[in-house]
């Protein structure tokens, strides 16, 4: 009724409009300015008259600015830089614009917390494990040639300020060894990589001090460090382009249908299919529920929690439901040193076996370092608050130990930021929930996330739209092993 009254009073104005034409009499403003003034009049009648007709868009109600789409095919739950990364490869797979329809989600919209901006931004290749690897491998490819993938007509060329002087490892005598299988693992998968006797070592970087050192590995290409900044903007940035939504807002809960089914063993599971996922908006009561095919889970340190939504983790004892996401928040301390006669301009990014790492931070004697803490001294997570006595008492003792030209340095600045720690083997978790059919993760990658984001983005997009890896097969990272209680240790994480 409210509809067709709001037209008659758009009809009314129309019927009055025309009176005033039959009595018009020529004025000062001539009958061109008339015409001018006519024409603008009927121009508004006919707005008001479409948006009142039954059909429109038109609604008495203002709508909430940055809520998402009622509907989506597939909801990514996190903004960072592996959830732009598998928006950007989803678009790449469609056969035409728009066959899918995706939205990211992130509840940080100022990316004041998200790890992707407060980590270190290394890329390395010197891993144990093959498939980490060819992981960090295809992602340098793809930050080397990051116009071809993220360039834009009439913008500016992305510029990651990518680093290429390389990763330098040391090892003492007990760990040695265990350099030379890794050493041997990279090399077999196509690494650039040497190793370097102390003497080679002390050759090639004098300013190091190689007491204790028995054998050094470093990374002769694809190996450095980028703006983790740049790269998360790029991202988005092409990834809109291509007709990706975002939105602002938490994932608060999802509605699935459930069945049930019953394993070898007699145990009855429910086995769930999202049907919606429920985003809040930020500082605010109000939520969409947006209804969806598939979930990706990127959530980063929050992707544990984000299972739980789902009952994973919260089942019956000794029950697979109650085997969780071993994904968590770890708090790591970055700090900014200033030391005007530190190592020059090809200085990599060193790992100490002490656990101590260092890299250059631009020119005039900057530099970032950190490491670290022992598994009993874990910091607070509540915050983002930064312990500086944890710099002086662990940090800076060891790396002037290694590097003495760090005995005389200032720090300037420091932040903190967190890991999505896998606390079962400290590797990626990669794959479908055997207990949620529709939701597939990408997470747990315990600091080395940001590195392997390209190559992630196309692993599960490849998983989504293909039903399985076509470019580097990342089985060993599915969830099942989780389940199963069989974990795939990296012994070079930092």
């Amino acid at each position: 009724m409210a509809t067709w009254r709001k037209l008659f009073t758009s009809m009314s104005a129309f019927r009055a409009l025309n009176a005033s034409c039959r009595t018009f009499k020529s004025s000062s403003r001539g009958e061109k300015d008339f015409f001018k003034d006519l024409e603008s009049q009927f121009r508004a009648f006919r707005e008001k008259a479409a948006a009142a007709m039954p059909g429109s868009d038109w609604s008495p109600y203002e709508l909430t600015p940055g809520l998402p789409p009622e509907r989506a095919d597939i909801v990514i739950v996190g903004g960072g830089v592996v959830g732009w990364s598998i928006a950007y490869w989803l678009k790449r797979k469609e056969g035409a614009r728009d066959a899918l329809k995706v939205l990211v989600v992130e509840k940080d919209p100022s990316y004041s917390q998200a790890s992707t901006v407060l980590s270190c931004g290394g890329i390395r290749q010197q891993f144990s494990l093959k498939e980490n690897i060819l992981l960090s491998m295809a992602s340098s490819d793809f930050l080397k040639n990051i116009n071809d993938h993220l360039g834009m007509i009439n913008e500016d060329p992305v510029d990651l300020q990518f680093n290429h002087s390389g990763y330098l490892f040391l090892a003492s005598d007990k760990s040695a060894h265990i350099m030379e299988e890794n050493y041997r693992t990279q090399r077999d998968a196509g690494a650039k990589v040497v190793l370097l006797s102390p003497s080679q070592l002390k050759e090639r970087f004098p300013w190091v001090n190689t007491d204790g050192v028995a054998l050094a590995s470093f990374g002769l290409e694809n190996e450095g460090w980028f703006d983790p900044w740049s790269l998360l903007n790029a991202l988005r940035r092409k990834t809109m382009s291509m007709g990706v939504y975002q939105c602002f807002g938490e994932v608060t809960g999802f509605r699935c249908s459930v069945s049930t089914a019953e394993t070898t063993d007699g145990e009855l599971l429910n086995i769930k299919r999202i049907k919606y996922a429920d985003v809040r908006m930020p500082n605010s009561l109000e939520y969409q529920p947006v209804e969806c095919a598939v979930v990706v889970n990127a959530a980063g340190a929050n992707s544990g929690k984000i299972a739980e939504m789902l009952g994973i983790g919260l089942g019956p004892k000794q029950s697979v439901s109650a085997i969780p996401i071993p994904v968590e928040p770890r708090k790591r301390f970055v700090y900014v040193v200033h030391c005007p006669d530190g190592p020059g301009l090809e200085t990599p990014f060193l790992i100490d076996y002490s656990g101590v790492y260092f890299r250059r931070e631009g020119l005039g004697g900057n530099y970032i370092t950190g490491m670290s803490p022992e598994e009993m001294e874990e910091p607070d997570i509540s915050n983002l608050d930064v312990d500086h006595e944890f710099f002086q008492e662990k940090v800076w003792p060891r790396l002037a130990h290694r590097v003495p030209a760090f005995e005389n340095l200032k720090v300037s600045g420091a932040w903190a930021g967190f890991y999505d720690y896998n606390t079962f083997d400290q590797n990626g978790i990669i794959g479908q929930h055997p207990l949620v059919t529709n939701m597939y993760f990408a997470t747990g990658f315990s600091g080395h996330g940001l590195q392997q984001s390209p190559a992630v983005g196309r692993a599960v997009a490849e998983l989504i739209v293909d039903g399985g890896f076509k470019t580097i097969d990342l089985s060993a990272f599915d969830v099942k092993r989780i389940l199963l209680q069989e974990p795939l240790l990296e012994r070079n994480i930092l």
